[in-house]
């Protein structure tokens, strides 16, 4: 019998700030084996945890900043094909607009640069360097206002549980 399929399941970060009269969102900039990239604080959903919990430990890690989900924007998949070794994954990220409620004096994950403010603008301008072509999308459908309640996503006490 062969294996089943499976996307590898990540969680992503909408974290918009206004300062002044610029809208900005929170970025990452990170190196890679395929060289320097810029994306949401994003990154896989370990065992043991909920998607929502993924994706406030995933801001922490790569941006040192509290996250606070207040909605789902999207689900979304696309495939990747490194340019250096050919290998093929295919992404299933959920993304989660919020907001962040503090900054800790920490450092970031190992590979992440630096976090940064940017605009919309400045995101769309630097097009080659973004790490995945959801960075776009997920952004243009926050934008556009598309929202799903956090009560659509159910975790099964099993999933967090280390007893049974």
């Amino acid at each position: 019998m062969s294996e089943t399929w499976k996307p590898s399941v990540t969680v992503a970060a909408i974290v918009p700030r206004q300062n002044g009269e610029r809208l900005e969102f929170l970025m990452i900039e990170e190196t890679t084996a395929d060289g320097v990239h810029l994306n949401q604080a994003a990154g896989h959903l370990d065992p043991n945890e909920s998607l929502e919990q993924a994706v406030i430990r995933e801001t922490m890690e790569e941006t040192a900043h509290e996250f606070v989900p207040e909605a789902l924007v999207g689900t979304y998949m696309s495939k990747f094909i490194s340019p250096n070794s050919g290998k093929e994954v295919t992404y299933l990220r959920f993304a989660f607009c919020g907001k962040v409620i503090a900054q800790h004096d920490r450092p970031l994950d190992h590979g992440i640069l630096r976090a940064l403010w940017m605009t919309y603008e400045e995101i769309l301008a630097c097009q080659e360097m973004h790490r995945s072509p959801l960075i776009l999308k997920c952004l243009q459908d926050y934008l556009a206002g598309q929202r799903a309640p956090l009560s659509l996503m159910y975790t099964h006490p099993s999933v967090t549980n280390s007893a049974n």
